[in-house]
């Protein structure tokens, strides 16, 4: 199923994803914020309890986009929560158009009201690729701002042939030189040095207080980016110079 509304609208009333909290010593951009001081030390040096789980995965670098599902229909989306299909960018409204070619993917794995959210690795931003494998890869799956833990998305995801980022680390703490000392490949085909990584902090939580009975849920996210990680050096406003692909479809030109 398509969308048919173009009007410059977010078909889910808000933003698609919002923006991942910095580690200490991660080189932040505009509006950029760190992450709490008690959150870092739980990621990379001390768990509060055996009911942490931490999960490091390699940061990956494109453009974050998602799709959502409301009464049966798809909306590919830019992370403002915009129709991807309205951007100004090539990028956006070939993302909209290779959803719509995997639609049945798609909806096999969406519930009504969740979305989908990952990055769009067609264009370089500022690190190249050579992908082995589909221009998307899926990093949540959320309703409002709850996510699926990593166990549960893979489970949903795997059926389908959706590509997940790599996951470097799952148990204990991981402090950043450890995570950045296993970044000495990707597994995503990245050309130039990869850009950061990725903590997931998942907790064993009592259902309700008088009970004995735990559920997993994603407490929070965090990430450390290379401080000498140059933003969108290969994006067009920046360089100057044609767009470096990634990626390109194989069908001709549909958009408007």
């Amino acid at each position: 199923m398509t969308a048919n509304n173009r009007r410059v609208t977010k078909p889910l009333g808000g933003k698609s994803y919002g923006h991942i909290p910095h580690l200490p010593g991660s080189r932040r951009g505009p509006g950029d914020h760190h992450c709490h001081e008690g959150q870092a030390r739980i990621a990379t040096e001390k768990a509060r309890d055996r009911h942490d789980l931490i999960i490091v995965q390699e940061k990956l670098d494109g453009s974050n986009v998602g799709v959502g599902r409301r009464e049966g229909v798809l909306y590919p989306l830019t992370r403002a929560g915009y129709l991807a299909s309205t951007s100004p960018y090539e990028q956006h409204w070939r993302f909209s158009e290779w959803v719509y070619a995997h639609s049945a993917r798609f909806l096999a794995v969406l519930r009504d009201g969740e979305r989908l959210c990952g990055e769009w690795l067609m264009q370089a931003h500022g690190t190249r690729y050579a992908l082995t494998h589909e221009p998307f890869v899926v990093f949540d799956v959320m309703r409002g701002e709850e996510r699926a833990t990593l166990l549960e998305l893979t489970d949903r995801l795997a059926p389908y042939g959706f590509t997940q980022p790599w996951v470097i680390h799952t148990g204990p703490p991981l402090s950043v030189p450890s995570a950045l000392a296993a970044l000495h490949r990707s597994a995503h085909g990245a050309l130039d040095p990869v850009e950061g990584t990725v903590w997931r902090v998942e907790r064993n939580e009592r259902i309700n207080p008088n009970g004995s009975e735990r559920a997993w849920r994603v407490d929070f996210l965090a990430k450390y980016v290379r401080p000498d990680k140059q933003d969108g050096i290969y994006l067009p406003d920046v360089s100057g110079q044609p767009p470096v692909w990634n990626w390109r479809p194989t069908y001709p030109v549909t958009h408007e």
